[in-house]
């Protein structure tokens, strides 16, 4: 019996000092993060930074960090991540982008936001660019592909704390040769009926004679851009995200889906009443119609496809 409440003792001890180690080791990365030493765990090591191919041309950087001498070197990853009042996982959002590599820079583009997104994303360590008024959907893509400086460019949502292990795939197909890297996620095909965002999205690629790309598009999140891409692309077009795809299979550029990421299920649902459509469905739904249309007048009518052999003349 002694001996089993001294058994019952030495494991309470043992117990207890655990949490105590694992206490201690919460506040030596915690004081770690507050002195700016990084102590992360990088997904792509620097070995293999190292024997990267050159940049090759460089794009103008511009906006808030044109002129500041600080930002003179050119990183390898530049993350551009959008933020409207998304302080509860901004900072989240920020540390697993930090970690996919050490020659990073993290650029959040906070804008109408009305809490503390600001504070919390530039004390998990990202360059803030600030904007008093909402800048539109999309909008902070453009204002962060035109500042960032990296050879890579990955665009991420502040609500989504994606893992930097399932970040690191779309940086790594950049840099080894994929112009624009997609995440491999098709929506809910099976649900009926198929909304038609999903639709949308599958009939584009479809025009675009890609139907190996399925679902996957520049309007999912995350995804990735060679510096060669946003040049073709132009750094406005990324405010219609279909546009931007459509540009960049049609100009030949390697567009390829390289890995899933299942953004659907991880994005946190937001019940808001509605008497009518949703608005942004209607707004992607839209830019999808834009991109149709700077197809038919790039390609012509038929979007560059084949007539086959109908003489349409004979039928007028």
């Amino acid at each position: 019996m002694l001996q089993k409440r001294g058994n019952t003792a030495f494991y309470a001890t043992k117990s207890n000092l655990a949490q105590r180690k694992a206490q201690l080791k919460k506040r030596r990365l915690k004081s770690a993060y507050k002195k700016g030493k990084k102590a992360y765990k990088y997904v792509i090591p620097p070995v293999e930074q190292t024997e990267l191919p050159a940049f090759g041309a460089e794009h103008a950087m511009r906006e808030t960090l044109a002129q500041d001498s600080t930002y003179s070197h050119k990183p390898l990853l530049s993350v551009i991540i959008p933020a409207m009042n998304e302080e509860r996982t901004i900072g989240a959002v920020v540390r697993q982008s930090l970690r996919i590599c050490r020659d990073a820079e993290v650029l959040v583009i906070v804008n109408g936001s009305t809490d503390g997104t600001a504070v919390a994303a530039k004390r998990a360590g990202a360059q803030v660019l600030r904007y008093a008024e909402a800048l539109g959907h999309d909008g902070g893509r453009r204002i962060g592909a035109a500042a960032a400086r990296g050879r890579v460019l990955l665009f991420t949502d502040a609500d989504i704390p994606i893992p930097a292990e399932h970040l690191a795939p779309y940086v790594r197909a950049v840099l080894d040769g994929t112009d624009v890297a997609l995440n491999d996620y098709n929506g809910p095909v099976a649900r009926i009926p198929v909304h038609p965002v999903v639709e949308a999205k599958h009939a584009l690629n479809s025009m675009l004679a890609r139907p190996d790309l399925q679902g996957a598009s520049m309007t999912a999140i995350p995804h990735a851009l060679s510096r060669r891409a946003l040049e073709v692309i132009g750094t406005d077009t990324l405010e219609i995200p279909p546009l931007a795809h459509a540009k960049a299979v049609t100009n030949g550029l390697k567009v390829r889906a390289v890995h899933h990421v299942p953004v659907g299920k991880m994005n946190a649902v937001r019940v808001k009443k509605r008497s009518g459509p949703d608005p942004l469905s209607q707004l992607v739904w839209n830019d999808h119609l834009t991109a149709i249309r700077w197809i038919t007048d790039t390609l012509g009518p038929r979007g560059g496809h084949s007539d086959l052999q109908r003489v349409r003349s004979l039928t007028r």
